[in-house]
């Protein structure tokens, strides 16, 4: 399962790892927007397969932010 962003702008913090085992409904990244930080959550429960963001980088929305499997 990929995460994506649901809406542009900044990664503000990467709340978990490559490797690390999830839950779903659990927050994986928070991303700022506008001045607002907005979490992202994870839809199903799996293991972090892998990061594809780091903090400070800009996504769009869309964009995959980590696979979970």
């Amino acid at each position: 399962m990929e995460i994506k962003a649901n809406l542009a702008g900044v990664v503000w913090q990467v709340l978990v790892s490559h490797g690390e085992e999830i839950i779903e409904n659990q927050d994986v990244v928070i991303l700022e927007s506008m001045k607002m930080e907005i979490p992202i959550e994870s839809e199903k429960s799996g293991k972090v397969k892998e990061v594809k963001v780091k903090e400070g980088d800009f996504v769009n929305e869309g964009d995959v932010l980590m696979v979970v499997v």
